[in-house]
Order: C-alpha cells, then structure tokens, then sequence
C-alpha cells in the first residue's frame, strides 16, 4: 500500500470532448484516500449547460436526458473545492485532461483552485514508462522469451513474425487471413476524420484537434483564415491524407461522417 503523509484524491472527468476552453464536464468522481488508509467520495453527473455530442456521447455513454436537471459545476464547485481540500491529486492521465478540465471549469466558476505545493501522480505516466511498448517488450510478453540480438534485423524481423504468429493464437477474434488483419490494423478510432486524429468530428462536423484553430471546423477555418490550410498543406509533418482533405476544403467540399452520407 502506498505511504501517505497527507491526503491523495483521485479523480476522473468524462466531459463533452477535450478542448478545455469550449468543453464542459459532464461527469466527475473524486476518490479521497486518507493516510490512515480511510476513503471518501464524491461523484455527481453535471448539466454542461451545453449539447453533449454524439461523438463524445459515444464513448461515455453520457446522454443529454442524463445530466438534463443536474446541477452545473458552478454549483458544485465550492463542494469539490472543499473535498479535495489541501489533498494531493492523482488518476490516470491526469496531467494531460484531467487538471487542465478541472482548473478551466475552477476559472469559470469565478473560483481558484491552488496548485502550488500539490503534488500530482499520473499512473499513465508510470505505466508509459514501466512497461515499454517494443519488440523486446512484445516477444517476452507473447513468446515467453528474452529477444537475444535485438536491433538486428534478421533478429527482428524473426520476432515480429513471433509475435504475430503468437497474437492470432491468443486472441480468438482476431482475423486469421492478411486482409482481415490488414483491415484491423488500417481501423481508426470513429471519431477521427483523419488517421492521426488531427481532425475529429464534433456534432458531426470535422473539427481542429491541434493547434491555434483547435475545436473550430473546417469549414470555419476555411471560410475565415483560407491561408492557415494552405500553410498546413505545405508543412513537412501535414500527412498526404491532411493534405487531400484541406484542398478539398479550400475547393468547397468537406469531410462527410460515416452514415451522414
């Protein structure tokens, strides 16, 4: 068990999507772990004050009829504020969403919220650096055995097909021919437009998901600043993919979500 000298809460956010200075959260749970080993918690659904999308609705299962009645964070913020007290803070990818969400909603609600000499622990964090994703990592964990030679290419390449030899044994719905894997592997997560997730639909539209036009649409950013698109056409890390997509923006012709067709 971990030794604790003060309060740790941990917590987690599910919200309308992942811009912290447009979106809202829509469900928080604050586990609080005394030193003494005794735990409180807290967890409330929250009325955004806004429509939830269908994408994010889609991962959390959230739904508007859900948070319609509940309170809004403005109200429950002096609570949390209260609860989590001078605690420390963790949860699982916290540094990244969690504390920036939580702070941004803090500064709407007109309250501040210290971070000064609280400590943070981001179990994602350790798990990253813990338990490397390689192909060492991977022949020990499907083949049972140490890679000897590795970073030589006969070796590797030898291991990789271990490797895959050993995943369509273990997992049973994984295809069994080279188009059924190709397939899974070409799959993308359903709300990106995009491979790389640059673009993501929000209300079914694609939307920035990096950079200073982040949580704005396409078609925004193409009828107020064209140039952006031909700047990002042109830039060296701007996939073949990104690039298609923004020309066709700057012709008037956009991304259509699947089943929007």
């Amino acid at each position: 068990m971990m030794r604790l000298t003060k309060p740790v809460v941990f917590f987690d956010l599910e919200t309308t999507g992942v811009a912290c200075e447009r979106d809202r959260i829509v469900d928080i749970a604050l586990l609080r772990r005394e030193p003494d080993g005794s735990e409180d918690i807290l967890a409330a659904l929250v009325d955004p004050g806004m429509p939830i999308p269908a994408e994010a609705s889609a991962v959390h299962h959230i739904t508007d009829a859900m948070v319609r009645g509940q309170p809004k964070f403005v109200q429950l913020a002096p609570k949390i504020l209260s609860f989590i007290g001078d605690a420390d803070l963790a949860g699982f990818g916290v540094l990244k969403f969690d504390i920036p969400m939580l702070l941004a909603e803090f500064k709407r609600s007109g309250l501040q919220f210290p971070m000064e000499g609280r400590r943070v622990v981001d179990a994602l964090t350790i798990f990253h650096r813990l338990e490397p994703r390689n192909l060492s990592a991977a022949y020990k964990f499907y083949c049972g055995r140490t890679l000897e030679g590795a970073h030589r290419a006969e070796t590797d390449a030898r291991a990789s097909l271990a490797v895959l030899e050993a995943q369509v044994e273990r997992y049973p719905d994984l295809p069994r021919d080279l188009s059924g894997l190709a397939g899974f592997c070409q799959m993308r997560d359903s709300r990106n437009v995009d491979a790389d997730g640059k673009l993501v639909w929000r209300n079914g539209q694609a939307s920035f998901n990096f950079g200073k036009h982040r949580t704005l649409t396409l078609q925004e950013v193409a009828r107020k600043e064209p140039s952006y698109l031909e700047w990002l056409m042109g830039a060296e890390k701007t996939t073949p993919e990104l690039t298609e997509i923004c020309r066709q923006a700057l012709a008037g012709r956009f991304p259509v979500k699947p089943g929007q067709e």
